[in-house]
């Protein structure tokens, strides 16, 4: 059994964990929307008002912070009036991204809107850069947030909502460098200031506009976009035209498929998952070249893994099994932005139902949660928490890739602390060998202590249809003692009173 040590100091608070580092993500591909989070109003699956209840009730029980959509590729083909008005005369539109299926338009801004309000989460809209025009995404922010007489408002109204939804989070396109648009950072730039010179404020909801960020760690990209965007204020509405920026990270994979891998490359996706913090403080770093008062927030607005086409599956619909070792690389990046939470103001996980690394599957009636989703409700009492100093000490993990030599740390995790509430996350990612921990909490003492393990003996073990609870957490109460024995492969939570 290997040795370390934790040392976490909950008197020395560092930075707020903000929620909307645990947003979430759906687009319209493969069964995202369409049997996964909407059913339709004639489904003789229970819902409210078209949108699946037992997605609605899993997805409520993770707090979600705020919920990005249309998309992803998907939004900058989407035109949002064709989503709006009665159901049965929305045009039917050929989706060019995700297998050329007829998307229905059923589900639009009303119902995502509907879905965000159910869910307490803030909705956070992508316009459409590559295909669409500044008029149509200004007359898109008006529909939504203006609360005035005019002609936008009153169709509003009509379709169903007298009151405006006040959407503050704007994506000004989506992965410009590619399906939205193919640019050269430079001419996105361009495209950026004229596209949010007109996403404005409207009755009292201020916009948070979000520029397109680069794929991975891209210091290029967002080098050569902030040297073209220049002065980044809106001079004839007072307003900056930016917010946020947004980089997208897919640690991809490491094997034949989700659930067909070697113990090293079980490791090898561990490791590529914790490069996302590399990409944290690199981007950020040269962000503050330009933004040293950091006016613009650093967003990651996809990320997860990105596995091999399921055998059997449709491979433009991007369904893939979450196993246990999904879970860890969820729980090792959200522990990343616990660290890094001063560098961060959102994270959304790609997708929420049916695909990439999805919190829930579905098919027909049935429905599961995944080992990520179990790490999303492990974590909530991080949210909104402070930050606390925390030192982890664990011999390192060897392990190769082809004939490259690479290590992951032996335990790491990250702790809070909110409203006298100490959690401490930890993650042991070696495969085989528990890890026995000394614990020292700066001579804080602590009381009704509970802890919680998601663990299993296979590496490749995960939830299916037939077997939904193969891989769950394990919850116990804790008396608090100066050492802990962490189990392999497993994701771990304390939680104590102070």
């Amino acid at each position: 059994m290997a040795v370390a040590r934790i040392s976490c100091f909950p008197d020395r608070q560092t930075h707020l964990i903000r929620p909307e580092l645990y947003g979430h993500f759906i687009e319209h591909l493969g069964t995202c929307i369409d049997d996964g989070i909407w059913v339709g109003e004639d489904s003789r699956l229970q819902h409210f008002g078209g949108i699946r209840s037992d997605v609605l009730d899993a997805l409520r029980q993770l707090h979600p912070p705020v919920l990005r959509w249309p998309g992803g590729c998907y939004a900058d083909d989407y035109h949002w009036e064709d989503g709006i008005g009665p159901r049965n005369a929305r045009p039917r539109r050929v989706n060019m991204w995700w297998g050329q299926n007829i998307e229905s338009n059923a589900f639009g801004t009303h119902e995502f809107i509907q879905v965000c309000r159910t869910l307490g989460a803030e909705p956070y809209l992508a316009g459409n850069v590559g295909s669409g025009s500044p008029q149509e995404l200004r007359n898109w922010v008006e529909y939504c947030n203006f609360a005035g007489d005019s002609a936008l408002a009153r169709r509003r109204a009509q379709n169903g909502s007298p009151a405006p939804f006040g959407v503050r989070y704007w994506g000004i396109g989506n992965e410009a460098w590619g399906c939205g648009g193919n640019f050269e950072p430079e001419d996105y730039a361009g495209e950026f200031k004229r596209f949010s010179t007109y996403v404005r404020e409207y009755s009292g909801t201020r916009p948070f506009p979000i520029a397109v960020g680069p794929d991975g760690n891209n210091l290029d990209w967002t080098r050569r976009f902030f040297s073209k965007l220049g002065n980044f204020h809106n001079k004839l509405a007072g307003t900056p035209l930016i917010l946020g920026y947004a980089a997208h990270y897919y640690c991809g994979t490491a094997g034949p498929s989700a659930t067909e891998f070697s113990l090293d490359q079980w490791y090898e996706l561990l490791e590529k998952a914790l490069r996302i913090e590399k990409l944290i403080t690199d981007q950020r770093a040269l962000m503050d070249e330009f933004d040293p008062g950091r006016q613009i927030g650093l967003v990651i607005d996809e990320w997860g893994t990105w596995h091999f086409p399921t055998p059997g599956r449709n491979p433009a619909h991007l369904w893939q099994q979450s196993s246990l070792r999904d879970g860890l690389v969820a729980a090792l990046t959200l522990d990343a932005f616990n660290r890094q939470a001063d560098k961060l103001v959102m994270a959304n996980i790609a997708q929420a139902v049916n695909v990439l690394q999805s919190v829930i599957l579905t098919e027909g009636d049935k429905m599961l949660t995944t080992p990520t989703y179990h790490v999303f409700e492990l974590y909530r009492s991080h949210q909104g928490a402070r930050g606390i100093e925390c030192k982890f000490e664990a011999a390192p993990i060897s392990f190769a890739v082809g004939e490259e030599k690479r290590e992951l740390p032996g335990l790491i995790g990250s702790a809070s602390v909110k409203a006298g509430l100490l959690t401490l996350s930890v993650v042991n990612p070696h495969g085989s060998l528990a890890t026995e921990a000394t614990l020292d909490f700066g001579g804080a003492e602590l009381s009704e202590a509970t802890v919680a393990t998601l663990t299993h003996s296979e590496l490749t073990a995960h939830n299916t249809f037939e077997a939904p609870q193969n891989v769950r957490p394990i919850h116990s109460a804790w008396t608090p003692t100066d050492r802990y024995v962490f189990p392999p492969a497993s994701v771990t939570v304390i939680r104590a009173r102070l």
